[in-house]
């Protein structure tokens, strides 16, 4: 292995059936989100030290494949009640405490990613 090799940061890249509708999506979360300025069907959604690459996949089926991201924030009660007051679509669990020391709730969004999210206890 080369030991002076620094992995820097990851950026994961998460498969939706309209960019469009996950732009706004991502948004009304509180993402900055933009479109990919190329001939693909791409877009970047950010917040603070967090951004997600989102793919246009028209034969992209959530019941059949999905992603899963984790995202460490400073309050996850706080960004919970964020989140549910924007009303979107999928599912929303309660924020709830664990026994590996994390606060954390669960978002399904209609291209089945699930989003976790948590912060220290």
């Amino acid at each position: 292995m080369a030991e002076d090799v620094v992995f820097e940061r990851v950026e994961p890249v998460v498969p939706v059936r309209d960019l469009a509708a996950a732009l706004d999506r991502y948004r009304r979360l509180g993402f900055t989100a933009r479109e990919y300025q190329g001939d693909a069907q791409y877009g970047f959604a950010s917040r603070g030290g967090v951004t997600l690459h989102l793919t246009e996949w028209a034969e992209h089926d959530p019941e059949v494949a999905g992603a899963v991201v984790y995202l460490y924030v400073s309050d996850a009660d706080a960004v919970h009640t964020e989140w549910a007051a924007a009303g979107l679509p999928g599912r929303l669990t309660a924020p709830r405490d664990t026994d590996y020391g994390l606060r954390e709730f669960g978002y399904v969004d209609p291209d089945g990613t699930l989003h976790r999210v948590g912060s220290p206890s």
